[in-house]
């Protein structure tokens, strides 16, 4: 790992569910200012392109690490299903239409996948219709730990989805992913990812930000952490402050780009889903393409 000479950069843009404020004065402004407030406050802003997306968040990766075999590699990550809770089957369609569209390389899943085993098999069938050349690799989450645990391996391994427990797999010629499930014991994780060939891309694929910073993994063995569970605080005030964050760490791994303390990156999905109540206000939902480039980016 070179994490010195590794870059990372978003460059999601405003879609079409994005509201636009036109140029008035007075007090018209300050009703259309109040509306949209209120508009945050009853709800994420929804896509009408792809039902259940609201973000398509992208981050483009240069790194030392990536050589010329990976430059423009695309994984894409999706995170916090919750098969069915705010996210239903229409939105699970969108979701396939939407991983589709933005053609990854690879598509890694972030675990909590669904609320009851009934639903497991349903959400693998969709997902078998956006596959991309390399493959589905996947991890377990807190709700996949509790139940359904049989079901969720069973049904992954009959769509030939590649389940991580504690291993590392070669996705491709430069570029490994090790998956790490959320029912872990952190001291375990460290051995793992530093067995790992250092001039590799080498992706770390779990459930919680909090275990990227409890196993006391450092950015000479992981280029990159993928993570959810958070759900970007699920509600939030006015989408910057999130009453329950579901991490031990506050708001410092909600969403978006941070470092743990050692500084290893981690880029940490809203997710799909909701968890105890169906409801989403200043938490859009999203799915994640990173896009792997070599150092001689600009």
């Amino acid at each position: 790992m070179n994490n010195q000479r590794m870059r990372i950069e978003e460059r999601t843009k405003a879609g079409i569910c994005t509201p636009h404020l036109p140029s008035v004065g007075g007090r018209r402004r300050g009703l259309l200012l109040l509306a949209l407030v209120l508009a945050l406050l009853l709800d994420s802003c929804t896509s009408l392109r792809y039902a259940g997306v609201d973000r398509i968040r992208r981050y483009d990766v240069v790194s030392a690490d990536v050589g010329d075999a990976l430059d423009g590699y695309r994984i894409a990550f999706a995170s916090d299903f919750h098969l069915v809770s705010r996210f239903g089957m229409r939105q699970l369609q969108g979701t396939v239409k939407a991983l589709r569209a933005v053609h990854p390389d690879v598509l890694l899943l972030g675990g909590d996948y669904q609320e009851g085993c009934a639903y497991v098999e349903p959400l693998f069938d969709a997902l078998a219709g956006a596959v991309p050349r390399d493959g589905v690799w996947a991890v377990l989450g807190n709700n996949d730990c509790e139940r359904c645990t049989a079901e969720i391996a069973a049904s992954l391994q009959q769509h030939g989805f590649r389940l991580l427990d504690y291993e590392a797999a070669a996705v491709r010629e430069g570029l490994v992913v090790v998956g790490v499930p959320f029912c872990t014991h952190p001291p375990l994780v460290q051995p793992l990812v530093e067995a790992q060939d250092s001039a590799q891309f080498v992706v770390l694929l779990t459930h919680s930000p909090d275990i990227v910073e409890m196993a006391a993994m450092s950015p000479a063995h992981i280029d990159l952490a993928l993570a959810g569970h958070t759900h970007g605080g699920q509600i939030t005030l006015l989408g910057l402050v999130a009453p329950v964050s579901g991490s031990r760490y506050g708001q410092r791994f909600l969403r978006g780009i941070s470092r743990t303390r050692r500084g290893v990156p981690v880029i940490t999905s809203c997710g799909l889903g909701t968890s105890r109540i169906p409801l989403r206000m200043g938490a859009p939902t999203d799915i994640i393409l990173v896009t792997l480039h070599s150092k001689r980016y600009v």
